[in-house]
């Protein structure tokens, strides 16, 4: 079922609600957050600036999972299909900002495509960031349409097949962003 048309301050309302959850969760989770271990540094250091590195914390959830926004009941009421909206507690891992949530242990390729978000954020910054989640998922129908997720995906991709192959996703990133692509 295609995503329900919205107006323009229906889409702020929107992603001013988005920003909002991603800073409390963000707020909630940072406390209890670890910097990355010795072994995640050593592996996601060719390919990440040492600051996103540096900036990044993660956390691993045992008997918790992360919750939906509180606003999807109002986007129900605005005409969105709750199997629609992405899940969180389904998700294996979310990143807030410079604070990565995950609902598994980390592999060296959940931990890269979060890193990945971590850069996204880092060049684009929270207010921008959600816009572009947003309108990516209203365009796209879909989670896995949204352009935040698809570079994610193919640098994650990338760096699976040959994880020898150092590259820069903070230049890949750029040049998603440079060619608005997102």
């Amino acid at each position: 079922m295609p995503l329900p048309e919205l107006g323009d301050a229906q889409i702020a309302w929107v992603v001013q609600h988005v920003a909002d959850y991603i800073d409390r969760q963000r707020k909630t989770h940072r406390d209890r957050s670890l910097p990355l271990n010795a072994s995640q540094r050593a592996t996601m250091q060719p390919f990440f600036p040492a600051c996103t590195l540096d900036s990044a914390k993660v956390l691993v959830l045992n008997s918790e999972r992360v919750g939906n926004p509180p606003f999807y009941g109002a986007l129900v009421q605005m005409g969105f299909e709750p199997a629609a909206l992405p899940n969180f507690s389904l998700m294996a891992a979310i990143t807030f900002a410079d604070t990565i949530v995950s609902h598994e242990p980390f592999t060296d390729r959940l931990l890269f495509h979060e890193l990945v978000h971590v850069v996204q954020y880092q060049k684009l910054g929270l207010p921008e960031f959600a816009a572009k989640y947003v309108r990516g998922f209203l365009n796209g129908g879909s989670y896995e349409a949204i352009p935040l997720e698809v570079n994610a995906y193919e640098l994650e991709a990338r760096f699976a097949a040959e994880p020898a192959m150092p590259f820069s996703a903070e230049a890949e990133v750029r040049a998603w962003i440079d060619g608005g692509r997102f």
